[in-house]
C-alpha cells in the first residue's frame, strides 16, 4: 500500500529529529494547504497556488507575519524533502516581514510580587525562567542529570536549534530544586515498583539501556502527574509537566497582581536578560547564556534598559 502524503511527511520529520512541536506544525499547514486547494495534490499545483494560500493567511484570515513565515517553511520542506521536487520558483516566493517588537520586562518589584502568589511546582519553573534565563519548554525538559548544584550551573539539552548550552543557576532556585528532585524520584521508584511507566527517553535509549527509564539520572525534574502515551512513539510512559499549565498559572498570577503588562512566560527570560544588562553584565555573556545564535538578536534587551531606550535620560527631567 502506498505511503499516505502526510504520514510520509511525519516520516520525514522525525528522521531528521525535528521536534514534535515542529511536527505538528508542519503537518497542520501541508494539510490547510492541501484543504485550500480542494484536495489537489501539491505535485498539481505551482507556485501561484503557494501565493495565493499566503494571501489567504495574510488578508483573509489576518495571521501575523511569523505564522505565515511558519506555514511558508511548512510548504517549502514538504516539496523539497517529502516529495523531493527541486523547482525554481520555490526561493522566489517572497517571505512576510518580520515585525520589530520590544520585549516586555517585568520589573523586580512585579517579580517578587508574582512569586508572591505562584504555588509549587509552578514558582520553581519560572524561577528557572527568570533565575536561568529559559524557556519554559527548556525549564520542563530538564532532567536530574541536567542540573549541577556545586558548580551552580545547569545544561540546556537541544535547546532551540537543537543546541546544548550551559547557563547559571540561581542559589534562590537551590533548595526548591532539591525538594522537586526528591519528589521525582519518589513518583520514579513507585512507578518501578508497580511495573509501570518510566521515562521517556531520547532517541533509542530505551532499547540499548532498558533499566534506564527508571535512573535517577534520567528523571524529569518536573514530571507529570499522570503516565501518558507519547505520541511519537505510542510508548506510555512518565512525561514531564505541559507548558500549558504554566502558562495559566503566569497569566492568572499577573491578573491577581494587577499587572496590565502582558504578562508570558517568555517575559521572565527577557526579565533575566534586561537586569543582567542593567546590572553591567556583558551582551556577549549575555547571548550565550541565552543560547542566541547572532548578538544581534542579544542587542534587542538594550532597547529596554532602565531609564528607556539605550539608558538615555529624557531632557524632561533635566
Amino acid at each position: 500500500m502506498a505511503e499516505k502524503l502526510l504520514d510520509r511527511l511525519r516520516r520525514v520529520i522525525r528522521t531528521r529529529h525535528y521536534s514534535y512541536r515542529t511536527e505538528q506544525a508542519y503537518v497542520h499547514w501541508a494539510k490547510r494547504f492541501i484543504l485550500f486547494h480542494n484536495k489537489q495534490h501539491p505535485t498539481q499545483l505551482g507556485k501561484e497556488a503557494v501565493e495565493a494560500f499566503l494571501s489567504h493567511l495574510a488578508v483573509t484570515r489576518n495571521v501575523s507575519p511569523s505564522t505565515q513565515n511558519q506555514a511558508l517553511c511548512a510548504i517549502l520542506f514538504l516539496y523539497k524533502h517529502v516529495l523531493e521536487i527541486e523547482l525554481s520558483w520555490l526561493d522566489e516566493v517572497v517571505r512576510a516581514t518580520q515585525r520589530k517588537r520590544v520585549p516586555v520586562v517585568l520589573d523586580k518589584m512585579e517579580i517578587q510580587a508574582i512569586f508572591g502568589i505562584l504555588r509549587s511546582p509552578h514558582d520553581r519553573i519560572v524561577g528557572l525562567m527568570y533565575g536561568s534565563g529559559l524557556r519554559v519548554n527548556e525549564a520542563l525538559r530538564l532532567r536530574v542529570k541536567d542540573i549541577d548544584f556545586e558548580r551552580k550551573e545547569l545544561i540546556v539539552r537541544s535547546g532551540k536549534g537543537n543546541k546544548d548550552r550551559v547557563t547559571v543557576l540561581a542559589d534562590r532556585c537551590i533548595e526548591g530544586l532539591r525538594e522537586q528532585i526528591d519528589k521525582s524520584l519518589n513518583i520514579a521508584r513507585t512507578d518501578r515498583d508497580q511495573g509501570r511507566g518510566g521515562v521517556l527517553l531520547p532517541y533509542a535509549l530505551d532499547r540499548k539501556y532498558p533499566n534506564a527509564q527508571f535512573e535517577p539520572a534520567w528523571q524529569y525534574i518536573f514530571p507529570a502527574a499522570k503516565i501518558s502515551r507519547d505520541p511519537q512513539t505510542g510508548r506510555w510512559g512518565r512525561h514531564h509537566l505541559l507548558d500549558q499549565s504554566v502558562q495559566r498559572a503566569v497569566k492568572a498570577a499577573a491578573r491577581q497582581c494587577a499587572i496590565v503588562k502582558r504578562v508570558t512566560c517568555h517575559a521572565f527570560r527577557h526579565s533575566f536578560a534586561t537586569h543582567l544588562l542593567e546590572s553591567g553584565a556583558d551582551i556577549r555573556t549575555i547571548q550565550q547564556l541565552l543560547g542566541h545564535t547572532d548578538v544581534r538578536t542579544t542587542m534587542i534587551y538594550t532597547h529596554v534598559v532602565q531609564r528607556g531606550a539605550l539608558g538615555a535620560r529624557s531632557p524632561l527631567d533635566g
